[in-house]
């Protein structure tokens, strides 16, 4: 959160000692990182941090009379799905220490998720002669933010895992993508991963998409690899999909752009569609290759 010049008085650095934001991944606890690999929509984050206050030098430095109450709130907000929600709030007990804890459900989130913490005034108060305390309820006096990419190599758009014998999809096939023509409209909205639950080698991988194991890694690449070369050939087929057209983040076109960007670089769709239509044979082998099949699985 930027900083910004307050008109009263709040407490110096050193009266709060955050503890960073923690992640559960499977049976581990990890601080939580820059970015999160194989993350899906169907991967929930279990968070938590304890912050520890020097409440009564708090109350003193930001010249509130002792006992005043104040509060710990965090706030999440995701770039790629444009929701926010309140983790929690929690008024400030008298030992100062705080445990803030989320479960962020996998749906809700995409692209940056930041977790904004802030300390507040709880409560207005009412004919302080302290015109440099802070009065209104909800005064910020202390803020840090924390953020993690979860734009990693997993699919960035809602997964369904159904019975495909009560679909009209093949029984036997393992997964089937659901994509719109209209490149204007939100991604979240034009994309939908369905999943066979009777293929339990992939369903099962998907599940386990936060902490993967050997096997799951390798039915993961071999999902994602599918999935973007279905994306990239029905890209090719819509003709007004060129290097001339713009679209607006987050609509289907900027996210198949941004697609061809990383697995294309340097190449305009022009020359992409040429490759395709002229050398399909090859220019399958060249996705293959672009799409990093099998890398990092050991």
């Amino acid at each position: 959160m930027a900083n910004r010049v307050l008109p009263y008085k709040k407490p110096t650095a050193g009266v709060i000692r955050a503890g960073e934001w923690l992640l559960t991944i499977g049976d581990e606890e990890i601080p939580l990182p820059d970015h999160l690999p194989h993350w899906d929509y169907q991967t929930n984050l279990p968070l938590r941090r304890i912050i520890r206050i020097d409440l009564e030098r708090a109350l003193a430095e930001s010249m509130l009379a002792p006992g005043t109450e104040v509060a710990l709130a965090a706030v999440w907000t995701s770039t790629g799905s444009k929701l926010r929600g309140t983790v929690s709030r929690v008024i400030v007990p008298a030992n100062g220490e705080v445990e803030l804890r989320a479960d962020l459900v996998g749906a809700d989130l995409g692209g940056v998720l930041m977790l904004d913490t802030v300390l507040v005034l709880a409560r207005r108060r009412h004919g302080t002669d302290r015109p440099v305390a802070p009065r209104r309820a909800g005064s910020v006096l202390w803020s840090d933010r924390a953020q993690i990419r979860l734009q990693g190599d997993a699919p960035q758009f809602p997964i369904a895992i159904v019975d495909f014998e009560q679909t009209n999809y093949p029984g036997d096939a393992a997964w089937h993508l659901e994509i719109g023509t209209d490149l204007d409209v939100a991604t979240m909205g034009s994309l939908l991963l369905l999943v066979n639950e009777k293929k339990t080698l992939i369903a099962e991988a998907l599940q386990r998409a936060g902490s993967p194991r050997l096997q799951d890694k390798m039915a993961l690449s071999m999902l994602y690899a599918d999935v973007a070369r279905t994306m990239v050939d029905h890209s090719l087929r819509i003709s007004e999909f060129d290097d001339d057209a713009t679209y607006i983040d987050e609509t289907l076109g900027a996210t198949l752009q941004e697609l061809f960007g990383r697995l294309f670089p340097g190449r305009s769709i022009t020359d992409i569609r040429l490759a395709a239509q002229e050398s399909p044979n090859l220019f399958a082998s060249q996705l293959q290759a672009a799409v990093k099949i099998f890398e990092g699985v050991a």
